[in-house]
C-alpha cells in the first residue's frame, strides 16, 4: 500500500484494527463488488448488496465507537439510482423506477445515513461511467473497438451518463474543501451520450469502424437480467454540483476519451 499510495498512508485489513483516539477530518467509501460482472443470480445480487451495505454499516459503527468523530463521510452510490430513466433528464430530485439497481442503491445509501445521527456531515455521490486509464467499462471495449468489432448495443438510444476519473477525484476534493456540499449529488458530466453517440465517438477517437452492433435479444440471452445495464440508462446531470460552483474538467465525451486513451 505505501508503494501505491506514499509514506503517509497507511492500511488496515478492519476498522477494528484502527484505535479509537485517531481523527478522521473525513472517511471516503466506495467499496462494492463490480455489477456488470457476469449475470445477476439470487448469490450475485446478494454480494453486490452485502459488498456495499455491509462496509457502510461498519462505517457507522465506527463513528458512533470513537469520541472524535470525523466532520464528514462521502459515501459512494450510483446513477442506477435512477433505474432506467429513458429519454427524461434526471437531476438529484428526479423520480426512479423501481428495480434492483434502485434496491441496491437505495439501500447503500440508507446505511450511510446512519452517520446523520452522530453529527457527520454526509456526501453522497451518485457516480456515472466512470472514463479512466487503468480499468473500468471502457477498458472491456477498446479491445473490440481497436479491431473494428465494436458497436452499438441493441437500439443504441439508451442514454450513458458518463464522467472522467480526473472529475470523481476532484469533486471529492471539493467536497472536502465545501461545506455547502451535502446530500446528493450526480457525479456525471453535463453532457450525457447516448450509447449510439458513444459508440461514434470511441470508434472516432481510435479511427475505426463499428461493424459489430449486438442485438438485444443476444445481450439479454448472454446476461440475463445484467443485460438491462446495457440496454437501459439515465439520463443524468450534475444540477446541484454545478450549482454550487465544481467546475468539470470534462464536459465533451471526445475530449475525456482522447485524454484517456492518448
Amino acid at each position: 500500500m505505501k508503494k501505491l499510495c506514499g509514506e503517509s498512508v497507511s492500511a488496515v485489513g478492519s476498522l477494528d484494527d484502527l484505535p479509537d483516539d485517531l481523527q478522521f477530518e473525513a472517511i471516503i467509501n466506495l467499496a462494492g463488488a463490480p455489477v456488470a460482472e457476469g449475470r445477476w443470480s439470487k448469490a450475485r445480487k446478494e454480494l453486490l448488496i452485502k459488498s456495499r451495505t455491509e462496509t457502510t454499516k461498519k462505517i457507522a459503527a465506527y463513528v458512533e465507537r470513537v469520541k472524535n468523530k470525523p466532520k464528514r463521510l462521502i459515501s459512494g452510490s450510483a446513477v442506477g439510482y435512477y433505474g432506467n430513466g429513458g429519454d427524461r433528464i434526471l437531476d438529484e430530485d428526479s423520480p426512479f423506477h423501481d428495480e434492483f439497481t434502485h434496491r441496491l442503491c437505495q439501500e447503500w445509501e440508507s446505511e450511510a445515513c446512519r452517520v446523520l445521527e452522530y453529527g457527520v456531515m454526509l456526501t453522497i455521490l451518485r457516480i456515472g461511467l466512470v472514463i479512466g486509464r487503468n480499468g473500468g467499462f471502457l477498458q472491456k471495449m477498446l479491445f473490440p473497438f481497436s479491431m473494428g468489432l465494436g458497436g452499438r448495443l441493441g437500439n443504441g438510444r439508451q442514454w450513458m451518463p458518463w464522467i472522467h476519473i480526473d472529475d470523481i477525484t476532484g469533486l471529492i476534493l471539493f467536497v472536502l474543501k465545501n461545506d455547502e456540499m451535502e446530500g446528493v449529488f450526480n457525479a456525471t458530466a453535463p453532457n450525457p451520450v447516448t450509447n449510439n453517440e458513444f459508440t461514434k465517438t470511441l470508434a472516432k477517437v481510435l479511427r475505426r469502424p463499428t461493424l459489430m452492433p449486438l442485438p438485444a435479444f443476444f445481450l439479454k440471452l448472454a446476461f440475463g437480467e445484467m443485460s438491462r445495464l446495457l440496454l437501459t440508462g439515465q439520463r443524468a446531470v450534475p444540477t446541484s454540483a454545478v450549482n454550487k460552483g465544481y467546475h468539470f474538467h470534462f464536459t465533451h465525451l471526445e475530449d475525456a476519451l482522447r485524454d484517456v486513451i492518448g
